[in-house]
This record gives C-alpha cells, structure tokens and sequence, in this order.
C-alpha cells in the first residue's frame, strides 16, 4: 500500500507518539543509557503494531527493520537487548506512562464527541507469579470511536470498586454516557461521574442493600397499574443472524418514589428494566436486568448504552485476547506487564483508527511485512519524522 501523500499528511493533526512522550522521564542512571528513552518505546510500538507479543519479538523486529527504523530515529547503538526492554519498561512509572498515553488520548478525542464510555475490568492471566496473583487491569473504551480511554490496575489487596474512581479522574465525561456492571454500582461512583458532567447507567443486582429489591417492586406496582399515572418509556429491538434470534425490551421509569435513600444516589432520575430472549436451535432463554440512570432520558437512549457496554468485551478484551494473545503473555513483573498492557491498547487504537476494513489481524500482518502501511498506521509524518 502506497504511504500517504505530502499534502495528506500536513491536513493531519500533530499526533506524534514521541511529542506525547518526551516528558516522560527516564528511570536510568544517565550512564546506564545506551539507548534513548523514546527510541525504546517508539520500537516498542511499531514492534506490537507488526504483531510482536514479547520483549524477544520486538527485538527481533527491530533488528530486521533497522533501516527503515533508522530513517527517523538514530538508534546510534542500534536495537536494545530483550533484557533492555523489559527492564526500562519495568522501572517506568506506570502513572507517568498513563499521563502521557492520555494526553495522546485527549488530542485525539478532541475532535470527536464522545457520547458512550464502557467501563469493565481484564485479568491478564498470564502475568501471575508464585508471590502474586495476575493483574486485574479496569479500562475505559469509548464505544463509538474504538478508543482507548485509559487503564488502572487493581491494588491486589483491593478490587474494582477502587480503582473505578481513580480511572474515572482521568477521563474528559462532559455530557458522554457512562455504563459500568454491577461491581460498579456505587454511590461514589455515581457522585464522581455527575460531579465530571457525565451521565451513568449503572447495572443492579444484589450487591446495594434495598436497591434491586425497591427497583422490582416498583415495576411490579406499574405493570399491575398498566403505567397508570406514571411517566415511563419503552423501547424494543428484534435481531436475527446466525442461527440466533434475540428480543429486548426496555422499559424505564422517570420516578424513583419507592426507593429507599434514592437521594444518596447522585441526580437520580430513572429506574431501568432490560428483558431479553435469545432463541437458538430451537431452544429459549430468558433475562431480566435492572438499572439505574441520572439522566431524564428515553428508553431508547438508556437501550443503545447498554447495548454498546458489550462493545468493550467484544472490540476490546476479545481482540486483546485472540490477536495480541494476552492471556498467555507471561510478562510478570507487574510495572512492565501495565506497561506493556497499556502499550497494546494503544496499538488497537492506532490500528482500529486505520480506514482499512480489513481485520485487525490482516493489519498487522500487513504491517509487518510493508514498512509503508505500517507508517500509515502511525499517522505519517505526524509521528514518523525523517532524521
């Protein structure tokens, strides 16, 4: 695939990775530095794009792309060792990596309206140790744009109740929708979203005393009143494919009387059912959930969050467990493993951002064996700058 063109390139924004990057400070003794910083973790990225899943392959891409490599970055002492990686990608600050992953993230964003943000949490199974269990990273992905937001891990003494509120401070949620399962269903969590101007659609089970308990009784109340002086809304979808067919019904209340300390929850306004019937071969299975929203919306606003929740299992978790394997990195120092973690985010950013509608798994194929579609991965010269 041809490069971008000149004038192509110059209508892009300044999107360059080592730009984003260059604050970050080196963990190193200055003598100790063979290699710089930044030229670590661009070879690093380009590496992952091209398909590499540990410290041995990006070495191994680098040392068969260093040409190319060289045409924007000196690499005076040519590829680090695997042993390099892993230790400078150990001693980084996962904080400090953030920082700079979400400026990146919110130059990008910048232009967009994000109007979904799913929440959930990963375990990266490979990345457990005989002192510790694996790590247990939560994230955000806005839904619409295939964007990483953000990652915290999970303390090991801690859960995702947590780490939510410390991934939530990081994000831009003015006027977007935030979902969140059950784990999530939180007072505080709900205060911190309304407090960033976002909205939330929080998931209920049994996990807050009286909520899910007072949310069924008063739908009980409306159906057994056909609605009667309440202000409800309903929607419903109908899908088939793949030898499935699936029904939902959504149906909200714009009351919250009934429920006991409805106050504690920040600005809420709607309570929230969600039935659900899947067919498949013949046979039918049932589900009815509940949730909880702030914002005074329809039934069809509430539908279409809930239903690109899943949008961060299926774009996200699923495509970092099958094509950049995950699960089965066996990274399991805990700094390099987040690193490395937010690393493959970011490169199913770049390559979800990329207009091709072939696969990721096609795209970093083609990334490894075409230097070009890889820099159009990149951005062009908005990150690749020739020396």
């Amino acid at each position: 695939m041809a490069p971008l063109s000149q004038s192509t390139r110059r209508q892009q924004p300044d999107l360059s990775i080592p730009r984003f990057f260059a604050r970050l400070k080196d963990p190193r003794r200055a003598h100790r530095r063979l290699h710089q910083l930044q030229e670590i973790i661009v070879v690093a990225l380009c590496a992952v794009i091209a398909g590499a899943q540990d410290w041995q392959q990006i070495v191994t891409f680098g040392r068969n792309r260093l040409g190319w490599l060289r045409s924007f970055l000196e690499l005076a002492n040519g590829i680090p060792s695997h042993d390099t990686f892993e230790r400078v990608f150990d001693r980084l600050k996962p904080q400090a990596f953030q920082a700079c992953f979400q400026d990146w993230v919110q130059a990008v964003s910048a232009a967009l309206r994000i109007k979904h943000i799913a929440i959930d949490g990963k375990t990266l199974r490979g990345s457990g140790s005989a002192k510790l269990g694996p790590l247990h990273l939560v994230s955000a992905w806005a839904s619409a744009q295939h964007l990483s937001l953000g990652q915290i891990a999970v303390d090991a003494r801690s859960n995702e109740i947590t780490a939510i509120p410390a991934l939530l401070e990081l994000l831009e949620l003015n006027g977007a929708l935030v979902t969140i399962d059950a784990m999530g269903c939180q007072k505080a969590i709900a205060q911190k979203i309304v407090a960033k101007g976002g909205h939330y659609a929080l998931t209920v089970k049994d996990n807050q005393e009286h909520l899910l308990e007072d949310i069924q009784d008063a739908f009980l109340k409306a159906f057994d009143t056909d609605f009667a002086g309440v202000d409800h809304d309903e929607y419903e979808t109908r899908e088939r494919g793949h030898g499935r067919e699936e029904y939902r019904s959504y149906t909200v209340l714009h009351s919250t009387q009934g429920i006991r300390h409805a106050d504690a929850w920040a600005g809420l306004t709607t309570l929230g059912l969600c039935y659900s019937e899947r067919t498949v071969k013949g046979g039918t299975t049932t589900e009815c959930r509940f949730f909880i929203g702030d914002r005074r919306a329809s039934a069809k606003y509430y539908a279409r969050g809930l239903r690109h929740h899943w949008g961060i299992e299926n774009n996200l978790h699923w495509q970092l467990e099958v094509n950049f394997a995950e699960d089965d990195n066996r990274v399991q120092k805990r700094n390099a493993a987040e690193n490395l973690a937010l690393l493959r985010r970011l490169t199913l950013s770049l390559l979800k951002a990329h207009p091709s509608k072939d696969s990721i798994a096609k795209k970093r194929f083609a990334a490894a064996l075409d230097p070009s579609f890889l820099e159009e991965i990149l951005g062009g010269d908005g990150i690749l700058e020739e020396r």
